[in-house]
């Protein structure tokens, strides 16, 4: 399961509540009408495809408010409120339409029924599969092999995420000192050597192999046979803790993922297919935000002195420099001093600056690096080149992102908040190599489609 996409668990989940939404939507029907008018309404009237509409509002209000990420239906409280307030949008939506299309209305009355009784069946139905997934008898069972710190870290990623569907049940590792120590929460319960026994005994699913130093200490033969048996899947640390988190751990990358990551033929000519599309939204784009663009370039003149423009050089795919443009949002002595990283609530945007940012009108322009090839509409940020070799000393790989165009919006910008710090930066690099190493037209989608959502809650601005 990659996190925030289209898994398996995921698409279940979208089409057992278009269910639910759906059948209580025609029970509504019948409850506010008598039998033969409910049928009359249903066949007669195409009250059956005005359900489905109805169906298609409520699923889209739920994927804007977060409620297919796993980690928001972790908290019980925060998921009822964001179902109220997801099916009240869905509501006043469709309020609207019907206003605007009366013909849509399915049925007279019929919402003031179909609206308590969506959000009951969804909140039964959401608590039921909230109390499934965080049961403890139910879920994938993981014994971790190692009990140093990349097999800790992965434990506790595991832990923080119970509706994942992973149960820790422990740690098996080659020193017998630390037999029964408990490293978090689960312990060792077990040596590397007992390794088929402990699977056996404790019914483990899958084995994550989480051992730093290898050498004289891996169990070679244990895991062989286990593998051979086909009875359990054995999985390497990072590639588990990259599934669970959607981000590459700096600290569990080694130089052979980067070897045999290598793009191959297919993958360039997927990167050629993605350039073509990226290249035509970039073009809609641009067209379609045209009288936004003429607007804001009017205020940003009449606001403060300078350029409507702001030009600045950034580093792009293979190290190449390139000139990034984009409205003006700050006083044109902002970096009279040095480069320095935008701030919260920074006092050097303009009036219209703080506004233009907030609403991310200000990257407009990057439409036209996007035409010129020197971006990608999805990719990593393009920094600044006093930036980029400050942290290529400080973050180890650093200078991978560039093996790829940057981007307009990016898995790291949706998946974390902006940063302003080397530590924030070498956060969003774990985001950007799980990107680099998955990229496809799939997830790109997923990017924008997030990107929209984070534009329209204004989040994640300074």
């Amino acid at each position: 399961m990659r996190p925030s996409r289209l898994n398996a668990r995921t698409v279940l989940l979208i089409l057992a509540e278009a269910f639910l939404l759906y059948g209580g939507m025609i029970v509504a029907v019948y409850l506010r009408l008598a039998s033969f008018d409910a049928d009359d309404e249903l066949i007669m009237k195409h009250g059956f495809y005005k359900a489905a509409l109805a169906t298609i509002f409520c699923l889209t209000a739920f994927y804007l408010y977060d409620l297919y990420d796993f980690v928001v239906m972790h908290d019980r409280r925060e998921l009822v409120l964001r179902l109220i307030q997801a099916l009240g949008l869905a509501w006043t939506a469709l309020a609207l339409t019907f206003y605007a299309m009366p013909k849509l209305m399915i049925g007279r009355g019929v919402s003031l029924i179909a609206l308590p009784l969506a959000l009951t069946l969804m909140v039964v139905w959401r608590l039921t599969i909230h109390w499934f997934l965080g049961h403890p008898q139910f879920g994938e069972k993981i014994l971790i092999v190692g009990a140093g710190s990349n097999a800790i870290e992965i434990a506790r990623e595991a832990l923080n995420r119970p509706d994942a569907g992973y149960r820790i049940l422990g740690f098996v590792d080659g020193d017998s000192q630390l037999l029964g120590r408990s490293l978090i929460n689960p312990r060792v319960i077990g040596l590397t050597s007992e390794l088929g026994e402990i699977v056996k005994r404790e019914g483990v699913d899958r084995i994550v192999v989480a051992q730093a130093e290898r050498r004289g200490q891996f169990p070679t033969e244990q895991l062989l046979q286990l593998s051979l048996s086909g009875d359990i899947s054995i999985e390497e640390g990072a590639a588990f803790y990259e599934r669970l988190t959607g981000r590459v751990s700096l600290d569990m990358v080694r130089p052979s993922w980067l070897i045999f990551s290598g793009r191959g033929r297919q993958a360039r000519l997927n990167a050629f297919t993605r350039a073509a599309m990226h290249r035509i939204i970039a073009l809609l784009g641009a067209l379609l935000s045209l009288p936004i663009a003429i607007i804001t370039a009017i205020l940003i003149k009449l606001d403060s002195p300078g350029p409507v423009l702001f030009k600045q050089e950034r580093v792009g795919k293979n190290g190449r420099a390139f000139t990034i443009m984009k409205f003006r949002s700050m006083r044109v002595d902002a970096e009279k001093d040095g480069p320095v990283w935008a701030k919260t609530s920074d006092d050097r945007t303009t009036r219209i600056g703080r506004i233009i940012r907030k609403a991310r009108v200000d990257e407009i322009p990057q439409f036209w690096n996007i035409l010129k090839g020197d971006m990608n509409f999805v990719g990593p940020r393009p920094e600044r080149p006093h930036f980029v070799e400050q942290l290529a000393q400080e973050i180890p790989y650093y200078e991978q992102r560039h093996l790829i165009a940057p981007g307009l919006t990016g898995w790291a910008q949706i998946k974390y908040p902006y940063g302003a710090s080397i530590e924030d930066a070498r956060q969003k690099l774990q985001y950007d190599l799980y990107y680099i190493k998955n990229q496809s037209l799939m997830l790109d989608a997923a990017i924008m489609f997030e990107t929209i959502k984070t534009i329209l809650f204004s989040r994640g601005a300074r």
